[in-house]
């Protein structure tokens, strides 16, 4: 009886030690200890994980108690609005029954000072839903540097040396500040010229349509952006920067930009001038409406584009050939009226010029032969333009919005180029010669007009949109086409001739119109509807003329080359889309559908093709939250392509003779499926991100090529047709890992991923199914020791596999290997001496029996001045090792092509910077996160 009471007692002496040593309290409030900071959020945090053990909320006297806890070591985190985090470590055990953290007082982040006490670290990454912030003030940067500089250091974002960013495996198309464009399409204007220590978060996130945000249901329309919020101390005053430098006479570049903000109120101006490739301005809308021909988008709408292959192909300088760059800008943006008033407005206009020489050499595999290609260029293209727009939005009260934008621009071009082509056969006996000379004068228009108004109704959900656009598009292009092929008989010997000697002049116009009109109805706390209406009219008109030679003059129409199309289409879209919205899941699933009546005139030849048809565009996705730091997506999207124009009825042309288009009007539209999901996670203390991305598609009764090769000519009839037996299908998978490791202030980072896709095509009558793959993988290392020194590598292998089934034994298959690295040393005396280095090798395939390897150079030595360190002379020198080479290989179909192109090589610079800041107000920059 006595040893059954001495375990009795035991037992409740243990139950007591345990209810004695699993509770925490305190008492919160600010600094001067009057204010009393109620609802504060307090979380018992898992030392060795980060993972959340529970939490709760201060009462009205700021003071808080949670128990039930577990014994070991903790974490305490409090935050509060306003104010900085506070973090501190304990432990729990035997020892210590309970923890008593008395009073804990919460410094304003406005009153952070330099003599504050670090306790520990702020949270460097919050992910919220679909958006991930990071706090810009746990990275660390040189001073004076931009926010390029900035994003390098943040956890699964990469800038190349072009300043093209990449985020979680996909392409940043737009950089905003303080959630408005910044100069429009141009991210690099932003990124290389506005401070990173003006930056207080980065938030990237994909942009949804004016409609998905609005109503918060999933459209399927999505940009890869990030914004930039400004810290306030740093949205009054001026900042600036100008530089200028040249050496040897050869090379020159200079760029100005004048930043003003005063509250709600930015004006920004921009400079650039020079020949070294850096040319400040996104030419991505090149070629968009500048030719001739026709082609459906998927909700029934019009593009018209040129299909000439030669037209201003190096006028988007991407590195291929000698450019030279002169573009300038201005923005302003501004809100008032209580915010219930903005506008943004920029105004851009450039000219490149670029001159070159490319040669190309082409292998097309046929069933028991192949043909190799050759082609040498020379270029010189050149291009002006200018784009003004604008967009002014009023919210006059909590429910309604409306949006008006416009814009328009004005371009020019010209282009020449001289081509000398060859082909042989697998005997290695020439077949045939070809000889071209094309030039271009162009003049394309543009003006876009749209205006968006939302209401939310009185019952919670109910909203109601209209979107209603028009745009109008006009072209006019014009030029001599001189062309020679000669053909070979099977012993080499010349056997015909073909000339052709003509002025080609092509007009183009599109005018479009179009409005949606959109209703969402609750149905239950969760559950949501969302039904719109689309109704839409395009009239188009294409002019080609080509006309032959005759006694010097050009005035024989030659009716094969030339056409007079008239155009009028009229869609209908509706759709219904369903929406369940709970705490941690979100699903939406719903399909759209468009019926187009499409009529066609050839003016030219009196004849008339129409025709209707009906696109299906089915959506889903599933969404799940686990908690702030960790979430899981999975989309699915269908949609139905008509065949184009092009491919219905195609536009004779004849600037390459070597390679013929003819239609099919028996074409059925094909239906893409396309599936795709991405999970992130982050482990706040571990500073542990972890990202994986991945996609598949599949092409149902896909359209492809089918090719005649005519071996004895070398030339291609090309006709599209549909393959009900294949399916063409695409894959994508990305992971990527990132970790601070805290001993040595490392950032270390590694991804993995693969993508490919497989496509069919009949060559001579054969099926052919190419195959592409792509594993590769990177390892990156950086540290950064502001006023020390800095430094990353970054390792990338890849292993490449390109194959077509009718020559197997002619792959591209082989390994690529690309590794990159640079550091900055700061030495005394206001000096710093930087290098930057890029390896690339590609080894020999069974196709091109050829290897590239180049090692590109970089190096600088720069001296600052005054004791802001504002003025500096930097010595640079590009490409030291006069290595870079322009080299490019890909697969197309049965066509294996590998490219090389002149480009800039070897160069010295001495520049001369000069920034200006004057920023009003605060605190210049926060060195503190979290404090006690």
């Amino acid at each position: 009886m006595k040893a059954l009471l001495m375990a009795v007692f035991l037992t409740l002496s243990f139950c007591n030690l345990n209810a004695q040593t699993s509770s925490v309290k305190g008492t919160i409030g600010d600094t001067t200890s009057l204010i009393k900071l109620k609802n504060t959020s307090v979380s018992i945090l898992n030392a060795k994980d980060s993972t959340l053990i529970k939490f709760t909320r201060a009462a009205g006297d700021g003071s808080f108690s949670i128990s039930g806890l577990p014994a070991g070591k903790l974490i305490l985190l409090a935050t509060y609005p306003g104010y900085a985090d506070y973090v501190e470590s304990f432990k729990l055990d035997s020892l210590s029954p309970t923890k008593d953290f008395g009073n804990i007082n919460m410094l304003l982040k406005s009153n952070l000072l330099k003599d504050i006490v670090v306790k520990g670290t702020v949270a460097a990454i919050k992910i919220k839903g679909d958006t991930t912030e990071y706090n810009a003030s746990s990275f660390k940067i040189a001073p004076n540097a931009k926010v390029e500089d900035l994003l390098k250091q943040l956890p699964g974002i990469q800038v190349d040396k072009d300043g093209k960013i990449t985020a979680q495996g996909q392409t940043v198309n737009k950089v905003l500040v303080d959630g408005e464009e910044f100069f429009g399409d141009d991210p690099t204007l932003v990124t290389k010229n506005l401070r990173g220590d003006m930056i207080d978060k980065v938030q990237l996130y994909d942009k949804k349509s004016d409609q998905a945000t609005f109503t918060g249901i999933d459209d399927g329309v999505k940009d890869k952006t990030i914004n930039l919020k400004l810290k306030e101390d740093k949205k009054n005053g001026y900042f600036g920067k100008l530089d200028g430098g040249g050496l040897d006479g050869n090379f020159y570049a200079g760029q100005g930009m004048f930043n003003k903000f005063k509250g709600k109120k930015k004006f920004s101006a921009y400079g650039t001038v020079g020949n070294t490739g850096r040319t400040g301005l996104n030419w991505s809308d090149n070629n968009k409406y500048t030719g001739g021909n026709m082609e459906m988008t998927d909700d029934g709408g019009i593009i018209m584009y040129s299909n000439d292959r030669d037209d201003l192909d190096a006028s988007n300088y991407r590195g291929s050939g000698i450019p030279e760059i002169q573009t300038g800008g201005v923005h302003y943006d501004n809100k008032w009226n209580k915010d219930k008033e903005s506008i943004n407005t920029n105004y851009k206009s450039g000219y490149l010029s670029v001159d070159g020489i490319e040669s190309n050499l082409s292998q097309n595999n046929l069933k028991e032969s192949f043909i190799n290609n050759t082609n040498n260029s020379i270029f010189s293209n050149s291009t002006f333009r200018q784009k003004l727009d604008a967009t002014y939005q009023l919210r006059p009260d909590s429910t309604t919005n409306w949006k008006f934008s416009i814009d328009a621009s004005l371009r020019n071009t010209k282009s020449n180029s001289f081509n000398i082509g060859t082909g042989l056969n697998f005997n290695n006996v020439r077949i045939n010669d070809n000889r071209r000379t094309l030039d271009n004068d162009g003049e394309q228009q543009s003006l876009n007009a749209s205006a968006f108004f939302s209401k939310r109704l009185r019952k919670k959900g109910r909203t109601f949109s209209v979107n209603f656009t028009q745009g109008l598009n006009k072209g006019n292009n014009s030029g001599y086409l001189e062309s020679t092929n000669v053909t070979f008989d099977s012993a080499g010997t010349r056997r015909d001739s073909m000339v052709i000697d003509q002025f080609k002049d092509n007009d183009n116009s599109t005018f479009r119109t179009n409005t949606n009109l959109t209703y969402t109805e609750p149905l239950t706390k969760v559950f949501s509807l969302v039904v719109n209406y689309g109704f839409g009219i395009t009239n188009s008109s294409s002019v080609r003329k080509s006309y032959n030679s005759a006694g010097g003059n050009y005035n024989v129409l030659d009716s094969v080359y030339s056409n007079d199309f008239d155009l009028n289409q009229i869609s209908h879209q509706g759709g219904a889309i369903f929406n369940v919205k709970a705490k941690k899941t979100n699903v939406n699933f719903g399909t759209r559908a468009t019926s187009v009546n499409f009529h066609q005139k050839d003016l030219f030849r009196n004849t008339r093709y129409d025709r209707q048809f009906i696109n299906w565009l089915p959506q889903a996705s599933y969404q799940y939250k686990f908690s702030n730091y960790k979430s899981f997506r999975i989309n699915y999207n269908g949609r139905t392509s008509q065949p184009s124009t092009d491919q219905l009825q195609p536009v004779r042309v004849n600037t390459d003779p070597l390679n013929i288009t003819i239609g099919n009007q028996n074409l059925k539209p094909s239906f893409t499926n396309t599936f795709n999901f991405n999970y992130n996670t982050y482990k706040v203390l571990a500073n542990q991100g972890f990202y994986i991305y991945g996609s598949y598609s599949f092409t149902m009764n896909p359209i492809v090529n089918s090719t005649f090769t005519d071996l004895s000519t070398n030339v291609n009839t090309y006709q599209s047709i549909n393959l009900k037996s294949h399916d063409s299908r695409n894959y994508n998978t990305y992971m990527y890992l990132s970790r601070k490791i805290q001993k040595w202030d490392l950032n270390v980072g590694g991804s993995l991923g693969t993508d490919g896709s497989t496509y069919y095509s009949i060559s001579n009558g054969n099926l052919n199914r190419a195959t592409s793959s792509n594993y590769y993988g990177d390892v990156s290392i950086s540290q950064n020791k502001p006023k020390k020194y800095d430094f990353y590598i970054s390792l990338n292998p890849s292993y490449s596999q390109n194959e077509s089934s009718l020559q197997l034994d002619r792959n591209n298959n082989g390994w690529v290997y690309n590794s990159n690295g640079g550091f900055n040393i700061y030495l005394p005396g206001r000096f710093q001496i930087g290098s930057s280095a890029n390896y690339e090798f590609r080894e020999k395939t069974a196709a091109f029996n050829e290897t590239f390897e180049r090692l590109l150079l970089n190096a600088s030595v720069t001296k600052k001045f005054t004791k802001a360190e504002n003025l500096a002379l930097v010595v640079s020198g590009n490409d030291l090792l006069n290595q870079n080479n322009g080299f490019s290989r890909r697969v197309s179909n049965n066509f294996i092509t590998q490219r090389s192109y002149q480009t800039i090589k070897r160069y010295f610079l001495a520049t001369l910077v000069w920034e200006f800041n004057k920023m009003g107000g605060g605190l210049k920059s926060s060195t503190s996160n979290t404090i006690k």
